[in-house]
């Protein structure tokens, strides 16, 4: 059997048609919901881009970031964010020994920063440039692109940020000169050229939808049609109130409209490997690293205080060849970790070493026991989040800052009752200590950056 993974940044569970969104297009998504099993309660175990990766790729949890120190030449500051551990053995590199022909096709240009090695394991890879703040182009943005029109009217928003990704994507004509399309592009050259493997595993990794949200015009008028105003493309994380209702409005259709951009060409890509047999007997796996806030709670961007469910609900398909399990949902708890020990397992190959992850093959085909989780953890720098079956719960690593939610009431988390229920509180707290060994470290410490590197970001 072979396996195509593919991952997709920043995209929201509940802005997929299949999962009960209403007024998104997912056409691809939503088919592919239809030839999958569907889990519905997928979390990833931490946040954000760089320590999903890691436990997609290798099983084990990066939480609670017991190791973490800043890497140099890398201006985000985030618990976790550092390369594989040397200890860990990458899907890739499991998968190369057992004689299959890899491939990794990514615009997550996080991944191949100074000593990084997402890359490990993998017979061919290629990294599409020019997402964000990824020094593809040194020129400023063409003549004539203002970049404080895709600041907010407040004057707020990162310049810099802008600024570079409007110079990186000078280059575009049309559709397919955007950087999902492109991805999308490259994966299908890769199964044209790679019909003759008798096995392989494709990883397709794309950025998208993660902002800046700049899609084609068309899609964009799918959402918010005839808007003349500020194109606020990408968020100043933090509180949505610097953004007027309009503002915000539009980066919502901008999202919408990307989510839609991907889909499109996700579905290209799924159907050219039908068209060609390899899905034939290829197991595929579909997920998302995290959602992303845009206005819900009073927030943009991905705010680690704001562990709610636009953060924290995640798409997971799973889709066997042969059909089985197709149209299922699956309520149990899941994590993104526990992909690398459901490829393996279905492989028929043993993993090298013990891992977190957990084999959902029994989920998917029926047979077999799946051990459930009661509740799971996860983190986002200094902020925690346990959830179970009633309640949701988010504090500070120490406990401060306590947030509770009863979900059977209250499934958007609106109303805090940490002080009308401490003991459930303190029962959640006590979990995530269990899970993380011992006491949550703070790094706090560690994450200011060098001020000659802020620019880029701001």
């Amino acid at each position: 059997m072979n396996v195509i993974l593919v991952i997709l940044d920043s995209l929201r569970k509940d802005h997929v048609g299949c999962y009960g969104n209403p007024w998104i297009r997912t056409p691809t998504m939503d088919a592919l919901s239809e030839e999958s099993v569907v889990f519905t309660r997928a979390f990833p175990e931490s946040l954000p881009t760089i320590p999903v990766r890691r436990a997609v790729h290798t099983g084990n949890r990066t939480f609670p970031f017991r190791d973490y120190e800043p890497r140099k030449g890398d201006t985000v500051r985030t618990y976790g964010w550092q390369p594989i551990p040397e200890e860990q053995v990458t899907l890739a590199e499991v998968l190369s020994n057992a004689g299959y022909r890899t491939a990794f096709i990514t615009d997550t240009y996080h991944q191949f920063k100074p000593s990084m090695n997402f890359h490990r394991g993998f017979s061919e890879w290629r990294w599409i440039r020019g997402q964000e703040v990824d020094p593809f182009r040194s020129a400023p943005p063409p003549e004539g692109v203002d970049v404080e029109h895709y600041i907010a009217s407040s004057g707020k928003g990162p310049r810099g940020l802008i600024a570079q990704y409007l110079s990186n994507m000078s280059y575009r004509k049309g559709e397919e000169d955007w950087l999902s399309p492109r991805v999308f592009r490259e994966a299908m050259r890769w199964l044209e050229e790679n019909r003759d493997a008798e096995k392989f595993f494709l990883c397709v990794d794309s950025f998208d939808p993660h902002e800046p949200w700049d899609p084609p015009y068309e899609y964009r008028e799918l959402y918010y049609p005839g808007y003349t105003g500020r194109e606020v493309i990408s968020p100043s994380y933090g509180p949505s109130d610097y953004l007027t209702e309009e503002e915000l409005r539009y980066m919502r259709a901008c999202y919408a409209g990307e989510v839609t951009l991907v889909d499109r060409w996700l579905g290209f890509f799924i159907e050219r490997a039908r068209e060609l047999g390899m899905l034939d007997d290829t197991l595929l796996v579909l997920v998302s690293d995290h959602g992303h806030q845009l206005g819900e709670h009073g927030l943009v961007g991905k705010v680690p205080r704001g562990l709610y469910p636009e953060l924290m609900d995640i798409p997971l398909f799973i889709r066997h060849p042969h059909g089985i399990g197709a149209g299922r949902r699956v309520d149990e708890f899941v994590y993104n970790c526990d992909i690398f020990p459901t490829i393996l397992d279905f492989l028929g190959i043993e993993p090298p070493m013990e891992v977190d992850g957990r084999s959902l093959r029994p989920l998917v085909t029926g047979e077999g026991e799946f051990k459930s989780r009661e509740y799971v953890t996860s983190a986002f720098n200094r902020y925690v989040w346990v959830r179970d079956e009633d309640y949701a719960y988010i504090a500070r690593g120490d406990g401060e800052e306590a947030e509770l939610f009863d979900l059977r009431k209250d499934p958007e988390q609106r109303v805090n009752i940490a002080g009308e229920r401490p003991d459930v509180a303190e029962g959640m707290f006590e979990r995530m200590l269990r899970d993380a060994g011992g006491e949550f470290p703070d790094h706090s410490h560690k994450m200011r950056r060098p001020p000659e590197e802020w620019y880029k970001l701001y």
